[in-house]
């Protein structure tokens, strides 16, 4: 089998993954003429559209001049390295995606050395060519450097390059002249992604990847490396930690177009999907039966982060929520965990309460909004950062931060980060913007993004990446202002918020259900402050002129998951249901909260 090609598509966010692979679906006629496809096919949970980001990398195949490719799609965030890092052991090669005017970004030099450390060649792609002022050549100059800077060897360095336009449906070897479609990208993966290497001798498959369905049970998916495998073969599961197990194989799949076909055997060399198999989990090896042998593991980077799970037990638990109880909860916890690499969870003294990691806060915000969205009611506590004694000293993640701004911003923004103890290494003007690069703490980067996006009128953009662990750098001072706390159950009144305005900001609405101890605004000073805003408004009998002036109330403060759970205070909850999220303070009634 010399006619398959198995690349990956790797890139910075919002850089054009997953547009490119549409369009190549629909160059190679994947679907009828008159077929309604709509854009961004792969990513297909409701998460990802809304956030036009992609969450968990995909698998399909198109043929092109009689050879089958099979194209990876892969997430472009370092939150979700754990799901490239295992999918690029199935690519031969790699397509970088590049954008014309920005060139590479912090993202791309994470995924990139990934591929890189694999001996993966990659094939560069220059898209959006057609921005105004961009400039191809030195997004083009920009991917050698870094690839130099990756240490690549001298065949990874003589890499070929290709112009155009995911958008508008061409590519072509020189970015001045454009053509009519994308064919001479795909006679480029022809030509320099290599077949694979296909070895003789008995059956070896690394799973890499998985997918349960509701009639088979759980798939497991992967590139064979060598030998053939049939269906209902008797075979050997090797367990990452090297216990051989004896299983046998159902049904065998390969990748065709979106979906999957049935074969009767699937040969070295290809991506299969295999059913049967029980109890195996990423990085185990479906080896012969009579001499297996094991393939070496997927080494995945620890999280960095962690957060405290725990069941809603405020006055409002149960009303919006199908799952509530802890059962329900850690249940939910463990399914996740199969299927996500980068995820741990630890039980607590409570046995309602675990302790999730993760790669970071969008990482878990993500795992939070899909359960909310399936009908569980949970509460989180303040992402904490892990700690760990490297040689008898205290140690804490680092991470580079680059942050692109209006020049007239800079300033704000690098006093902002030396603030949380960050060190600035660079800064270098890009047309009107300002490109600065820090080395920060992980616990500086809770809640920055929020006040820097205040701080620029919403201009700024900020990318980070996890470099490695160094020693403590210190207490970074929290948030200043403190929050204001309702006093009693009830609905809010208008009335109330009005004569409160002056203290603060609001984050409900009039009219909405409050109970005592939500967190209603935040203080305009420091401290937290108790507010009575369900107190209506003491009517007389005597008339006066103007006593009833309109009322003017700002609108309230709403915010997304990641702002909230980057806002709270370590005394605080984000309880989170499938209609509603709200801050709490963990102890509701005041006399507690004095007494702790």
């Amino acid at each position: 089998m010399t006619n398959i090609r198995n690349i990956a598509i790797i890139a910075h966010v919002d850089h054009g993954k997953t547009t490119l692979v549409d369009k190549i679906l629909h160059f190679c006629e994947l679907f009828r003429e008159n077929q309604q496809t709509g854009e961004l096919i792969l990513d297909n949970n409701d998460l990802e559209r809304e956030r036009g980001i992609t969450i968990l990398s995909k698998n399909v195949s198109v043929t092109y001049k009689d050879t089958k490719i099979n194209i990876i799609d892969t997430p472009g965030h370092a939150d979700f390295g754990g799901e490239v890092e295992r999918v690029l052991n199935m690519a031969d090669g790699v397509l970088l995606l590049v954008d014309a005017f920005e060139g590479p970004m912090p993202q791309t030099r994470f995924v990139l050395g990934k591929a890189l450390e694999l001996g993966l060649k990659p094939i560069v792609v220059v898209n959006k060519v057609d921005k105004p002022n961009c400039d191809p050549e030195a997004a083009h100059e920009a991917v050698f450097d870094l690839m130099f800077n990756l240490d690549a060897t001298e065949e990874q360095l003589d890499f070929p390059t290709v112009y155009g336009s995911a958008k508008h449906n061409w590519m072509s070897d020189d970015w001045k002249n454009q053509t009519e479609n994308i064919a001479p990208l795909l006679d480029m993966v022809l030509e320099h992604v290599p077949a694979p290497r296909v070895e003789e001798g008995t059956p070896q498959m690394l799973i890499t990847s998985l997918d349960y369905s509701k009639y088979t049970g759980r798939i497991a998916i992967g590139r064979l490396k060598r030998g053939t495998l049939k269906e209902n073969q008797q075979v050997t599961l090797i367990k990452r930690d090297g216990t051989p197990v004896k299983s046998k194989i159902k049904e065998v799949f390969v990748f065709d177009g979106m979906g999957r076909a049935k074969v009767s055997e699937v040969h070295a060399g290809d991506i299969c999907a295999i059913t049967g198999i029980e109890g195996f989990e990423i990085g185990d090896t479906i080896a012969d039966f009579e001499n297996p042998e094991a393939l070496p593991t997927i080494r995945i980077d620890e999280p960095t982060m962690s957060m405290l799970f725990t069941i809603n037990d405020s006055p409002f638990f149960g009303k919006e929520g199908k799952f509530v109880t802890s059962r329900h909860i850690n249940d939910r916890l463990e399914k996740e965990m199969e299927k996500n690499l980068a995820l741990r969870v630890e039980e607590t003294e409570k046995a309602d309460a675990f302790r999730v990691y993760g790669r970071g806060v969008l990482h878990l915000s993500v795992l939070i909004e899909t359960m909310r969205r399936e009908g569980y009611e949970l509460q989180i506590g303040q992402p904490q950062v892990i700690l760990k004694e490297v040689d008898g000293v205290k140690c804490e993640p680092i991470e580079e931060l680059v942050v692109d701004l209006p020049e007239d911003k800079s300033g704000t923004a690098v006093e902002m980060v030396t603030m949380r103890k960050g060190e600035m290494l660079n800064m270098e003007p890009k047309g009107d913007r300002m490109i600065v690069t820090f080395n920060i703490p992980s616990r500086g980067l809770i809640g920055l993004r929020n006040a820097l996006l205040t701080a620029t009128a919403g201009e700024a953009i900020m990318n980070h990446r996890f470099i490695g662990f160094e020693a403590y750098k210190g207490e970074i001072p929290g948030r200043q202002n403190g929050s204001l706390i309702s006093m009693d159950k009830g609905t809010a009144i208008p009335y109330s918020i009005n004569r409160l305005q002056d203290r603060g900001k609001f984050f409900i609405d009039p009219g909405v259900e409050i109970y005592e101890g939500q967190v209603v605004g935040e203080n305009s000073r420091a401290g937290d402050m108790v507010v009575n805003i369900t107190k209506t408004k003491h009517l007389t009998n005597i008339r006066s002129a103007g006593a009833d002036d309109k009322m003017r109330i700002a609108p309230a403060i709403k915010f997304s998951l990641e702002e909230a759970l980057e806002y709270i205070q370590g005394d605080e909850y984000v309880e989170v249901t499938p209609q509603n999220i709200r801050l709490r303070k963990i102890l509701l009634k005041e006399t507690d909260r004095k007494r702790a």
